[in-house]
């Protein structure tokens, strides 16, 4: 069973910034919901109200909605007419396609005095003798039912003869009220589980129907697939009255099939996640799919990173992580990572949400004493036609000594300096024969 939480409403209510109490308009249709609760204290300006495909059987909870003026509750279950009152403001009611059998609970909503528009189209009421008489004279205020519009003239007539259709029309309420007292009883007792014995239908099954009978029951238990599609089958073919329970019944049956079907539905695992590759190289992601603003601040000499998230996300569903060459926010479970063009100190970072936008704005001062790389050498592998970098002395420096060469080795005696090669002595310099020349 689907309730109305105040988390569904704030998720319908995203063009009124998720606020509620403000709330003049909201769709809650399709959703499954068993019963009206908790707008009438929620959402006291609500002046529109989507209530179809739904499963309500019973109008409440709405009186206190005093600016209300449409009310959509088309496909549903509902079979009375009430608790209206209290919506002073109501201008249109839409009941398409719902049970509503009692017809005389239309007059309930004479005390709303600016309803003009109503719809009680493919309900039981709408096939009895005398109904759209009856509702026009009920309602002499009424300018449209079922989409066609009520002329002077109509209204008028409407009056006629009153009494003879207000009595035609509460003996075929009579009878419907009945017919819905044996749907009600039969549905009791299959929910009870009553079954009809055998031979109650006053033919007796015979004994060659019966082995048949077993033995096609014993091919369905040894397979469970054909079982099941067996059962499928009958469920959908077996011929059934148009009932708020058989309504209900196909819904929870609809259910049942989709829990089953996501037991045994495989998804796929998710491909793993490369954040950084494997030589170390940091990549830029946007699974978010967020706009941002990548900026250098001069003046406090730092990086600024400008995400723009959502004006009204929890702070909650936002993790950063800065590192001294990139920046990484995980937004709702989605990675956001950009590479940042300088490195940054990560301990004196700062996050914080704009109080306008609601933007995340991360500071990133500099990194003081960075090593910058102006020109990357070139790496020399085995296999490379190329000869790797040798370091080799200044030719004017080096001497060759040849290894073919006979007689004994003589290590090379390097010549002094000349005084030539200075440019000056010092004043009180002494030239001291008895000192070896410096090397």
């Amino acid at each position: 069973m689907v309730h109305i939480t105040e988390d569904l409403v704030r998720r319908r209510a995203e063009h009124n910034e998720s606020q509620i109490f403000s709330l003049e308009e909201v769709s809650l249709h399709q959703q499954d919901i068993e019963r009206i609760e908790h707008i009438d204290r929620w959402c006291r300006d609500l002046r529109i109200l989507y209530l179809q495909s739904n499963l309500i059987p019973r109008i409440e909870n709405v009186g206190r909605l005093k600016k209300l003026q449409y009310l959509n509750l088309a496909l549903n279950n509902i079979e009375v007419i009430e608790n209206l009152e209290g919506c002073e403001s109501l201008q249109k009611l839409d009941l398409t396609v719902n049970f509503v059998g009692r017809l005389s609970s239309v007059e309930s909503l004479q005390h709303n005095v600016h309803l003009t528009e109503l719809f009680l189209t493919g309900n039981p009421c709408s096939q009895y003798e005398g109904y759209r008489q009856y509702v026009v004279a009920a309602l002499p205020r009424l300018q449209w039912l079922d989409g066609t519009e009520i002329s002077r003239s109509e209204g008028l007539r409407a009056s006629w003869r009153l009494d003879e259709v207000r009595r035609r029309v509460w003996e075929q309420e009579e009878e419907h009220l009945r017919k819905r007292a044996k749907e009600k009883e039969a549905e009791r007792r299959k929910n009870g589980g009553e079954e009809k014995k055998p031979g109650s239908d006053g033919r007796r099954p015979e004994p060659e129907e019966n082995q048949e009978k077993n033995k096609e029951e014993n091919l369905a238990l040894n397979d469970p697939e054909k079982e099941e599609e067996r059962l499928e089958k009958e469920f959908w073919h077996t011929p059934c009255a148009f009932t708020p329970e058989s309504r209900l019944e196909t819904h929870r049956h609809l259910e049942e099939k989709k829990a089953k079907d996501r037991q045994t539905e495989k998804k796929p695992a998710p491909p793993p996640r490369t954040l950084i590759t494997t030589d170390g190289r940091v990549l830029n992601i946007n699974e978010p799919k967020l706009d941002f603003c990548l900026s250098e601040d001069e003046e406090n000499n730092s990086i600024v990173l400008t995400l723009e998230v959502y004006r009204h996300m929890d702070t909650s569903l936002m993790d950063v992580d800065v590192q001294p060459t990139y920046a990484r926010v995980t937004v709702k479970g989605k990675i956001f990572q950009v590479v940042l063009p300088a490195e940054v100190k990560p301990d004196s970072s700062v996050a914080r949400r704009s109080q306008t936008t609601g933007h995340l704005v991360l500071s990133m001062p500099r990194a003081e004493g960075e090593i910058k790389v102006l020109k990357s050498a070139p790496r020399w592998t085995p296999g490379s036609r190329t000869e790797p970098p040798r370091l080799q002395a200044a030719p004017s420096r080096h001497t060759h000594i040849h290894l073919a060469q006979e007689g004994p080795l003589e290590t090379p005696r390097m010549d002094p300096p000349t005084a030539a090669g200075h440019h000056s002595f010092s004043e009180g310099f002494m030239d001291d024969p008895n000192v070896p020349p410096l090397v």
